[in-house]
């Protein structure tokens, strides 16, 4: 089987800010150019890195291919299928594989606006609007183009003119002065790719450096996302749903920069917290674990609250307890919601047993038929008992727990209620 001969390409970069944007120039369909002068190739399309386009936004690594694709879908981005020959220095791409994504100026102006930060917006803008002016009216990319024009050029005809278009750094800076202070310094290890034999052990040593530079700076990706930004400002993550990436991400960061006792502290909550997120999520949800689950994160936060009342306050009291207020508003609000509800219900009974008014069913019977259970529950638990109470306790319980729901849900069915009440209005 034939052994494929690899071409060794360098791309350029272009320096905006703190980041670097490699760049290569494409021209419909199958053909590429590498080279530094913009001006000279108006009829190529400049593109750029995708991995550097997208480095530094929050966006894990492994979710680098979804955006890229998204952005594709618009015609801002492409996916440029290199032949078994070609190997990108400073780039460690699968042979089998050796595609690699890249962004039009449109597409790099769209993301930088979704996901970078004001300061580096600012600085795309006034680096690069010149070109973005320049490139107007380019149409739309391709999802993808298979390059293949340069696969018949011998190695010494590339190397040589590969190396001639980069390296006149005299006519680079002239064309970018007005946009790129200081000069770039010339690019050693494209120079040493058409070196002699003799040095290709020093040749392949730099290549495997740069290989392993590249996979350090997407670790370095990873790792800067679990930080902090300087000025607490979150870079938008463009994936479909934007906000609660943000979100989640924001609050990850935040985390990892407390303390670690106060990691611990809240780490049991915060797991609970995941936990319904997971189980809301899922393919088949329980209302019943969602309220069990829910139940044991009121119980929890409670703990917290109490904690936090007792410190600032000074004294754990039951008569200005921020959770119980909240959760009796709440619920409050929910049983007067049912009253119509309840009325109808109460209004059906005493129309069936019109004619036995004064021989009506016990009171547990009345509570369970009439009143929805959760009252029922809140003052059986209220006043210390449950279904398991001993009978004599709930049976002389019961009538109160009745006339509670009676009065409560303005609906009164039994004699008592009807005397007490008329009773209490005559005073």
């Amino acid at each position: 089987m034939a052994t494929v001969e690899r071409f060794p390409l360098r791309l350029p970069e272009w320096s905006v800010g703190l980041r670097k944007f490699r760049y290569v120039f494409l021209s419909p369909p199958n053909s590429v150019n590498v080279c530094q002068d913009f001006q000279a190739k108006t009829n190529l399309t400049p593109l750029f890195l995708g991995a550097d386009v997208v480095a530094k936004t929050g966006i894990r690594t492994e979710n680098h291919p979804r955006i890229h694709a998204r952005f594709a879908k618009k015609g801002l981005a492409t996916k440029l299928s290199f032949g078994a020959e070609f190997r990108f220095e400073g780039l460690k791409v699968p042979t089998v594989v050796n595609n690699l994504w890249f962004y039009s100026i449109q597409g790099l102006f769209q993301v930088a606006f979704e996901m970078y930060t004001k300061d580096q917006q600012l600085e795309v803008l006034v680096v690069l609007q010149d070109l973005w002016k320049a490139r107007i009216n380019d149409p739309n990319l391709n999802e993808k183009y298979d390059i293949k024009i340069l696969q018949n050029y011998p190695k010494e005809g590339l190397l040589e003119k590969h190396t001639l278009e980069i390296s006149d750094n005299r006519s680079y800076n002239a064309l970018h002065s007005s946009i790129q202070g200081g000069n770039p310094e010339p690019d050693i290890n494209v120079y040493r790719t058409a070196a002699s034999p003799l040095d290709s052990t020093h040749n392949n040593i730099i290549v495997n450096q740069d290989d392993h530079n590249y996979c350090m700076q997407e670790e370095r990706i990873l790792l800067e996302t679990e930080k902090p930004c300087a000025d607490n400002q979150l870079n938008v993550e463009a994936l479909d749903y934007d906000s609660l990436s943000i979100r989640f991400r924001s609050v990850y960061q935040a985390f990892k920069v407390l303390p670690f006792q106060i990691q611990k502290e809240h780490e049991k909550t915060i797991t609970q917290l995941l936990d319904f997120v997971e189980l809301l999520i899922g393919e088949n949800i329980s209302a019943q674990k969602l309220a069990d689950m829910m139940l044991q994160l009121l119980t929890h936060l409670q703990d917290i609250i109490v904690k936090t009342e007792t410190t600032a306050m000074g004294a754990n009291s039951i008569y200005c307890s921020h959770m119980l207020y909240s959760v009796s508003n709440w619920l409050g609000h929910q049983f007067y919601s049912a009253n119509g509800l309840i009325s109808k219900q109460v209004e059906e009974f005493k129309t069936t047993h019109i004619d036995r008014i004064t021989d009506l069913p016990p009171a547990e019977d009345l509570v369970d038929k009439l009143f929805p259970e959760a009252m029922k529950v809140l003052l059986l638990s209220w006043m210390g008992l449950d279904d398991n109470s001993a009978l004599w306790k709930r049976q002389s319980e019961y009538p109160i727990v009745l006339l509670i729901l009676e009065f409560a849900n303005h609906n009164l069915i039994t004699g008592v209620a009807h005397v007490l009440y008329s009773s209490l209005i005559c005073k």
